[in-house]
């Protein structure tokens, strides 16, 4: 594809913005969590006005470049010229959580066949994991609605996330918010992990071991010291030379 450079039409700040949003869809497309043109990235472009960036509709996530996001405003109309659709639809989720987490610079949902079939779960996310540990300790759910068409689904998608970090939007798939698109991707490179793991471990028919609860308390201050306080920024650099060596093509 030939799509032309915005480097020099948006600000530095946008487009580092750009530069690591399409690099996390790269990320999921390379780890297996997405689900061909569907499901979106969203994150908020620093300032007052509210834009956004987000994915051109119809291209698989390892094709999304920097230039090729779509600018877009929270009604989800283009603010930039693209050559490539939007799908509002797809935006009834990220817009209404972006609209009251001021610190949700980013907001990632997957469809991967682990987080779905853990959605359909009862119980849920189990304490099972060191990866659950930190997964449940920001953790809600949203119960299903049918597709996420509707703006009256809003508010309760709303309530039911409150302050936390991590959705599971059952019979559906996972959602994370973060302040950057770094810290997004972290949480759901760990809330992937979790659900794959959980779906391992009942499937090998043994007693399950859970963890100690006592040990679920404080995780903040523990992912603090897990990440030397640096948080998704201490593995960030590195998946971006991974990026780099596969294919730097992101950048453009």
């Amino acid at each position: 594809m030939n799509i032309a450079s915005l480097r020099e039409v948006v600000s530095a700040e946008e487009w580092q913005l750009r530069v690591d949003l399409a690099a996390c869809y790269r990320l999921i497309a390379l780890y297996g969590w997405s689900d061909l043109v569907f499901t979106h990235v969203s994150a908020r472009i620093p300032g007052p006005e509210h834009h956004f960036l987000i994915n051109p509709y119809g291209l698989m996530f390892d094709e999304i470049t920097a230039s090729s996001l779509v600018k877009v405003d929270q009604a989800c109309n283009k603010l930039i010229d693209s050559p490539f659709p939007v799908n509002p639809a797809g935006f009834t989720i990220h817009s209404c959580i972006h609209e009251v987490r001021d610190d949700a610079g980013c907001v990632l949902h997957t469809h991967s066949r682990a987080g779905v079939a853990v959605s359909a779960q009862k119980a849920g996310v189990l304490p099972i994991s060191q990866q659950s540990t930190f997964v449940l300790a920001s953790l809600a759910y949203h119960d299903y609605e049918g597709v996420a068409l509707r703006d009256d689904e809003k508010p309760r998608l709303q309530q039911a996330l409150g302050n936390k970090n991590f959705l599971m939007l059952r019979n559906h798939g996972l959602l994370t918010v973060g302040r950057t698109v770094p810290d997004a991707f972290l949480s759901m490179y760990t809330f992937e992990n979790t659900c794959r793991i959980q779906i391992d471990a009942l499937a090998g028919g043994g007693e399950l071991n859970y963890v100690n609860p006592k040990i679920m308390e404080g995780m903040a201050q523990v992912m603090k010291t897990v990440t030397a306080g640096q948080g998704a920024n201490i593995a960030w650099p590195a998946l971006l030379r991974k990026l780099d060596k596969l294919d730097p093509s992101y950048e453009n």
